[in-house]
């Protein structure tokens, strides 16, 4: 696994310079053993990085922080009681969940600026609710009904609202990739001022799509984020046995363009290079390749039972889970104490519970609906 300090701001001709994206230890393929050595250097490394953590939120406004602790808990409580519901059958079809990356979404998408877009892959609910989207809406659109953001037509894989400038959603691998660089060629074209962030997994980078599309936004400077989410397995596979390198970021160094490795289980560390490469595209109109690195406490989908890791694996991971490390650093901090946790607590199940409601007591989407923009 990559170090897990916070990469260093590069300007937008430069790459990084390699220290932050050491493999330590590197290795082709590693027994159980091996993970968890890699995983508790990660836990060490987080530990020393704590003070620049804690600095980092001193500078960030308390009712940001409290917001985005809320959303982190809101979206585990949300996917917790989707797979809750799945298994009761009121939700069909593919539903993958977020659980263990929301530091992602919430670092990087809370340092946006209303106008600008989104554009995801299938893991998409927590995504679509960080952007604006109610759980009310996003509960209905899993169960298919009108009540959806989409009127129940594109189900878990296919969130989107042209409004809150959110683009999906997208089931096949890698075909975000395409459309959100053709977004941010259209922000410059038509002089906006937007940002693109196109969110994918590991295994996308290996989709010819991803290289292209680099190329493409570097050589004609395009305003866009490109956040590999590195949750360690596409489907039921290791990224050890997909890839020849573990070192998604330096990916980039190919095509010239500004990178950095974050450690996706920090909230704060995936929001300060956020700012960076935002503010990099939205001022010099220059793209970034992140590579967030986290993990999947989940299987692929629903339907996957996750007999690839042990449970031993994953409750390792655990120990850096994103929402307790960024609830002790607060508390630290003296942003809030366990009182006000538990309102937070509070306020996402109430939250969850009011989207199953809702998403219970709206109807089916009528027949007239069924070629309702529907465009052939």
């Amino acid at each position: 696994m990559a170090k897990t300090a916070v990469s260093k701001n590069v300007s937008s001709k430069s790459k990084t310079n390699g220290k932050e994206a050491k493999r330590s230890p590197k290795t082709s393929q590693r027994n159980g053993s091996e993970e968890f050595a890699v995983v508790e250097l990660a836990i060490a490394e987080y530990k020393k990085r704590l003070k620049s953590q804690l600095e980092s939120i001193k500078k960030t406004d308390n009712k940001l922080l409290r917001e985005m602790l809320f959303q982190m808990v809101l979206g585990r409580r949300f996917e917790e009681k989707s797979a809750e519901v799945y298994r009761m059958g009121k939700i069909g079809g593919f539903c993958h969940l977020y659980i263990g990356q929301e530091a992602i979404a919430v670092g990087s998408m809370m340092a946006l600026e209303p106008t600008d877009m989104v554009i995801t892959s299938y893991r998409d609910h927590v995504q679509a609710m960080v952007k604006g989207m109610t759980p009310e809406s996003v509960m209905a659109e899993l169960y298919g009904k009108i009540g959806g953001c989409v009127k129940g037509k594109g189900g878990s894989m296919h969130m989107f609202s042209r409004e809150l400038e959110f683009f999906g959603g997208h089931g096949i691998v890698g075909g975000q990739i395409g459309v959100g660089t053709g977004m941010a060629y259209a922000a410059k074209y038509k002089n906006s001022g937007q940002v693109v962030l196109c969110f994918f997994g590991e295994a996308a980078v290996n989709q010819g799509i991803f290289h292209e599309s680099l190329n493409m936004a570097q050589l004609w400077k395009l305003p866009i984020v490109y956040i590999c989410e590195n949750n360690q397995y596409g489907m039921g596979t290791s990224q050890d046995r997909a890839m020849s390198t573990r070192n998604i970021a330096k990916k980039a160094d190919a095509f010239e363009m500004a990178n950095e490795f974050v450690d996706g289980m920090d909230v704060m560390a995936v929001r300060d290079a956020s700012l960076r490469s935002i503010g990099r595209a939205r001022n010099e109109s220059m793209p970034t390749l992140l590579e967030v690195r986290a993990y999947r406490y989940m299987g692929h989908s629903m339907s996957d039972p996750g007999n690839y890791r042990t449970r031993e694996e994953i409750a390792k991971y655990q120990e850096r889970d994103p929402i307790v490390l960024f609830k002790d650093s607060l508390e630290q901090a003296g942003v809030l104490n366990a009182k006000d946790f538990d309102q937070i607590e509070k306020d996402a199940a109430e939250a969850v519970e009011r989207a199953v409601k809702f998403a219970d007591e709206s109807p089916l989407p009528p027949e007239s609906e069924l070629l309702t923009d529907v465009f052939a």
